[in-house]
C-alpha cells in the first residue's frame, strides 16, 4: 500500500520532481579511523521509509591505486550517495568491493559499483545467493518498504570472484587480509583487516553495547570466528551496525561469552531434556538484563540455541 501511494504521488509532481525521489536524503558522513580507512554508519532500527533503508554500516579504504570498499549498502542511492563522499575524498578508481555477506542491507547497491568498473569479491558460500529461497520473497518485501529507493531497477549481483576461504592482497603500498569467519551469522562471513592501520570491517559478527541477535545460528562457530578476530588483535573495529569500537578486544570477547553463556545454560537442559520455559527462567540473566535489545533478542536467541543444542546432543 505504501508503495502505492508513493507512486500515485510521485505521478502528481511534475516530471522535473520524479528523479529527486531515486536520489538518498538521508544523513550520511565518511569518518576516516586510519590514514586509509574511512567509514559510514548506518542508523537505528530495521529498514523503513523514514532510514531510506541506511541501517547497516559500510567501509572504505583509499590507496594510491584505488579504492577498496567493504559492503555496498542497501540500495543503488544509498551506494551513490556512498560513492559522492568517496569522491569528495579522492579521485583514485574505485577498484574492489569486498561484499561481507549477501543480506539486503549489505548488497543491494552493487550495481552502482559495478557499473564504475568494480570487482565484486565475496566468499564461495554466497554464490547463488541471489537466486536462494527466500531471495525473491526478501527482495519483493524491500521493494515494498523501501520504494522508490529499491524498485524494478535494483539489480541483485552476485560476485565476479568467489574465494575459497582466507586471502591476503595488496593494493597501492596498503595490505589487506580478508578472513572468512563463517558459518556464523551467515555462512559466507567475509572479515577485512587493513593492516597498516589496524582496521579491522567484522561485518555483522559484532554487536556492540548490546545484546546481539543470534536466532539459530550456529552458535559453536560463531564463538570460533570471533577467536579468529580476537587474534588478529585490531586497532579499531567496525561493526556491521552501529559505532566503531576503540576497544575491540573487549566488544569481541562480550560477543562470544553471551553465545558460550547460551550454550552453556541451554545446553545441558536440552540434554537433560528439562523444557525451555522452566530452563529459561531458572536461568541467571542478570548480567544482560539491563542491555539494549535484551527483551527483544534474549529470548528467541535462547530458545533457538535450545533446539539447536538439542539436535547437537546438547554439547
Amino acid at each position: 500500500m505504501q508503495r502505492i501511494l508513493l507512486a500515485l504521488f510521485c505521478l502528481a509532481l511534475p516530471p522535473a520532481a520524479w528523479a529527486k525521489t531515486e536520489v538518498a536524503t538521508v544523513p550520511m558522513e565518511a569518518v576516516q579511523l586510519g590514514p586509509h580507512s574511512y567509514f559510514v554508519q548506518g542508523l537505528p532500527g530495521a529498514a523503513s521509509s523514514e532510514n531510506e533503508g541506511f541501517m547497516s554500516n559500510a567501509g572504505f579504504v583509499v590507496t594510491r591505486d584505488g579504492v577498496v570498499v567493504f559492503d555496498a549498502l542497501a540500495s543503488p542511492p544509498l551506494a551513490e550517495k556512498l560513492v559522492s563522499l568517496i569522491r569528495q575524498i579522492t579521485d583514485q578508481p574505485i577498484k574492489r568491493v569486498i561484499v561481507s555477506h549477501y543480506h539486503a542491507d549489505h548488497f543491494y547497491g552493487l550495481q552502482v559499483f559495478k557499473a564504475l568498473g568494480a570487482e565484486i569479491w565475496a566468499h564461495r558460500f554466497a554464490e547463488g545467493a541471489t537466486r536462494r529461497e527466500g531471495a525473491a520473497e526478501r527482495f519483493e518485501q524491500r521493494k515494498e518498504v523501501l520504494f522508490p529507493w529499491v524498485d524494478d531497477d535494483t539489480q541483485l549481483l552476485e560476485a565476479d570472484r568467489f574465494l575459497a576461504g582466507d586471502m591476503d592482497f595488496e593494493m597501492g603500498g596498503v595490505e589487506f587480509a580478508l578472513r572468512h569467519v563463517g558459518p556464523a551469522h551467515s555462512s559466507e562471513d567475509l572479515a577485512m583487516l587493513v593492516k597498516q592501520d589496524g582496521v579491522l570491517y567484522a561485518g555483522d559478527l559484532v554487536f556492540r553495547g548490546r545484546v546481539p541477535f543470534v536466532g539459530d545460528a550456529d552458535s559453536r562457530a560463531w564463538i570460533a570466528a570471533l577467536d579468529k578476530l580476537i587474534a588478529l588483535n585490531p586497532r579499531v573495529l567496525v561493526p556491521g551496525h552501529g559505532e566503531p569500537s576503540h576497544a575491540p578486544r573487549t566488544d569481541l570477547v562480550f560477543t562470544r561469552d553471551y553465545l558460550r553463556y547460551l550454550r552453556d545454560q541451554m545446553g545441558p537442559a536440552a540434554r537433560k531434556l528439562v523444557p525451555f520455559e522452566e530452563a529459561y527462567e531458572k536461568t541467571d540473566w542478570s548480567k544482560y538484563r539491563a542491555m539494549p535489545a535484551f527483551d527483544e533478542a534474549n529470548r528467541i536467541n535462547a530458545y533457538n540455541q535450545y533446539l539447536r543444542l538439542e539436535q547437537e546432543g546438547g554439547e
